[in-house]
């Protein structure tokens, strides 16, 4: 017997959850999209064939077309679910639409302007000396030292570095957990910082009942680069997050141990999110290729004996 759409949406789901680790921000949109599709289709999704596919393409039409192909990406991954499943026959998906997209590379800082930021919070700290700038000297070492989402950061537990341990373990996005390399400056700041949290507390930075807000700390950062002379639309926790990728790669990281650190699932996303400047792809051809001399220049290509 064919089930409804919206049991069909709640199997696939909790799948998504159980077997994928989803997030749940994840499976709130992909819920949303699926739900709005089964609408615009009276509630006919599970057994849409062309026709009805192409009806909901057109419905999205006045849609971006990054909108377009995510809700595109959701119900294809549904319709390959049901076919698996065994609840319908065929996967009709082929008769979505394929907008095709580019991803926006993400904001970054240059090295000078993260050098004022460490030079305001020095300034601030010489200044004033109180707690609050410990606790803003923590967390932008963590955020620029170890790339850390602003999620992760904010509810780190209260003892998430202990001693001389130079990394700490995350469970990120998916409930995927990954091992975060601490410098000895961020572990130093920690240090700092922790002497002024209550050892009762159960978080790193705590505010009333929980811990620090995203958005308090969006405002703290933006405060603090307005200090710096920066222009404050210009910063976030994820600029910060950037910038640690990308100042990682220019000074010649590993693609692979920078997916690692970041999080990331798929190294397609890291390749996007550290992208390197042409200039720099240029110098490191021409001072790292085993054909040239540093300066420019060819080296001779070694004869090879017969």
């Amino acid at each position: 017997m064919q089930i409804s759409d919206r049991e069909a949406i709640r199997q696939f789901l909790e799948v998504l959850a159980v077997e994928d680790g989803a997030a749940r921000n994840t499976l709130l949109a992909y819920g949303s999209d699926l739900r709005a599709a089964s609408e615009l289709l009276d509630g006919c999704l599970i057994s849409a064939g062309e026709a009805g596919l192409q009806r909901l393409g057109a419905e999205w039409m006045a849609l971006s077309r990054t909108s377009v192909a995510r809700k595109s990406s959701v119900l294809r991954r549904f319709f390959a679910f049901l076919e698996a499943e065994g609840l319908r026959a065929d996967d009709p998906s082929d008769a979505l639409p394929r907008p095709t997209t580019q991803r926006a590379l993400p904001r970054t800082l240059g090295h000078g302007d993260i050098a004022k930021l460490f030079v305001a919070l020095d300034e601030r700290l010489r200044d004033r000396g109180d707690s609050l700038t410990l606790r803003l000297i923590a967390l932008v070492e963590l955020l620029y030292g170890s790339g850390l989402r602003a999620t992760e950061l904010v509810s780190l537990p209260r003892h998430a570095l202990r001693g001389d341990q130079p990394f700490l373990i995350l469970r990120g996005k998916g409930g995927r957990e990954r091992l975060v390399p601490i410098s000895d400056r961020a572990r130093a700041a920690v240090a700092e910082w922790a002497r002024h949290v209550p050892a009762d507390q159960v978080f790193l930075f705590p505010s009333g009942k929980s811990h620090l807000s995203r958005v308090r700390l969006f405002q703290l950062l933006r405060e603090l680069a307005a200090e710096a002379g920066i222009a404050p639309q210009r910063i976030s926790p994820h600029v910060l997050r950037h910038a640690f990728a990308t100042h990682l790669l220019e000074g010649g990281a590993d693609l692979r141990a920078l997916q690692t650190m970041l999080g990331h699932a798929d190294i397609a996303t890291t390749q996007i999110y550290t992208h390197v400047n042409s200039a720099h792809l240029v110098e490191l051809v021409n001072s790292r290729h085993p054909l040239m001399d540093g300066a420019g220049g060819r080296k001779p290509v070694p004869e090879t004996q017969g």
